[in-house]
């Protein structure tokens, strides 16, 4: 009966001990192990140009996403906020990612405008996708710049490179 006991407190210990330690990687990685496989990494820089293409505002971001799942990105300057939504989808027929954009623009007269833009953008992993909310039109001042590069989501990126690189 005692052997029994000891066996059974061994058990529930070793299973409270990996549980925590399940927990502690899964709070330090910030997802759930079965997801981590679908995860994918956007890297997103966004810039603002005036003029003769001169670099007037930027912002950089990393996020995390999904599959079918949209990616909020939301930038605020001086005179204009951009609200983007990225949704990335994996086909066999070839990847996809929906860009919808709200843009609010105020000039110098104070008057605010208005845009919004809704593509389909065809997409391979690790090839950057340059998006342009406003279009490139020398006559659109300024011009908005939005690059993103989706890659597999790795566990550690500094032995993923390592890997590649062997290979």
């Amino acid at each position: 009966m005692i052997r029994s006991l000891c066996l059974a407190c061994i058990l529930i210990i070793t299973s409270i001990m990996v549980l925590e330690a399940q927990e502690q990687q899964a709070a330090r990685t910030g997802m759930n192990p079965g997801f981590r496989r679908r995860a994918l990494v956007m890297d997103i820089s966004a810039r603002v140009l005036e003029g003769e293409r001169v670099t007037v505002w930027t912002e950089s971001e990393t996020k995390t996403a999904f599959p079918g799942s949209p990616v909020n990105l939301r930038l605020v300057g001086s005179n204009i906020v951009i609200a983007m939504q990225f949704t990335p989808f994996l086909r066999r027929q070839g990847n996809v990612l929906v860009a919808q954009g709200q843009i609010w623009l105020e000039d110098s007269n104070g008057q605010v405008s208005y845009h919004t833009s809704l593509q389909t953008i065809p997409m391979e992993l690790n090839e950057p996708i340059y998006f342009f909310p406003l279009g490139t039109s020398p006559q659109n001042n300024p011009i908005i710049e939005i690059m993103l590069t989706i890659n597999p989501y790795r566990e550690n990126p500094v032995a993923a490179e390592n890997e590649e690189e062997t290979n």
